[in-house]
């Protein structure tokens, strides 16, 4: 009996420590999974913040290249800025272009979605910059509805001499069209279009237009990707 009695308590003691075992083993387990999420969440956050780090540094970067040398017709103006902005809240102006193959496209026909018309050209340092944002952001809000047409200012308001002038023109704005992967529509002879967009003085000038056809945000000169993100979503009604 005694020995019974001392086998029973010893398989006790093992089903306790068994148990125990078990049980710690669990706990270390559950620990160790919060340890690596709150150290996963700390290394999102920590790359979220190093990379928009990175695009302020490298805006203010080019800001600064800009604003060094004058009379570019690059970076900002606040009296152009001023005299676009008089048209938020009103409806974009209607225009038809022809694009790079010769096709004609109105803005009336992309009534309905929300469009960015970005007023560009090749020769202009922030519209280089800000030509693969716009590209990505494109792709990214296409299927929700919106769409980016790319307005070359290429002749800068002057009007080309002759046709070779024209087409000299028109193949820098093919070659950097297919160099950077544009999917979007890329219109020529944007300069006709200053006066009813408010003066268009100053590249990269856009216009985000909401469904209804309104005027809703105006950015002159290279603004952060967050920005036109924010704009992006304004335009679609978010």
């Amino acid at each position: 009996m005694a020995e019974d009695a001392g086998g029973a308590a010893s398989y006790n003691q093992k089903r306790e420590v068994f148990v125990l075992v078990k049980r710690n083993t669990l706990v270390l387990a559950l620990v160790t999974v919060i340890l690596a999420v709150f150290a996963w969440a700390g290394w999102v956050n920590w790359q979220y913040r190093r990379q928009a780090a990175e695009e302020q540094a490298e805006l203010a970067n080019e800001h600064a290249k800009l604003f060094s040398s004058e009379g570019t017709g690059e970076g900002t103006g606040s009296s152009t800025l001023q005299s676009n902005n008089s048209l938020v809240g009103k409806p974009a102006p209607n225009f038809t272009l022809e694009d790079l193959n010769g096709k004609e496209v109105s803005l009336s026909s992309y009534r309905g979605k929300a469009v960015l018309i970005n007023f560009w050209a090749t020769w202009c340092t922030p519209c280089q910059i800000e030509t693969p944002w716009l590209v990505a952001l494109s792709r990214k809000y296409g299927p929700q509805g919106f769409e980016v047409l790319g307005v070359s200012s290429e002749g800068d308001g002057a009007t080309p001499k002759d046709t070779r002038e024209w087409s000299k023109d028109k193949e820098a704005i093919e070659q950097f069209v297919h160099q950077e992967k544009v999917p979007y529509p890329v219109l020529l002879g944007g300069d006709r279009l200053s006066t009813p967009y408010g003066g268009v003085d100053y590249l990269p000038t856009s216009f985000y237009v909401n469904r209804k056809g309104i005027i809703v945000a105006v950015e002159t000169g290279l603004t952060p990707k967050s920005e036109m993100v924010a704009n992006i979503r304004k335009a679609l009604g978010k």
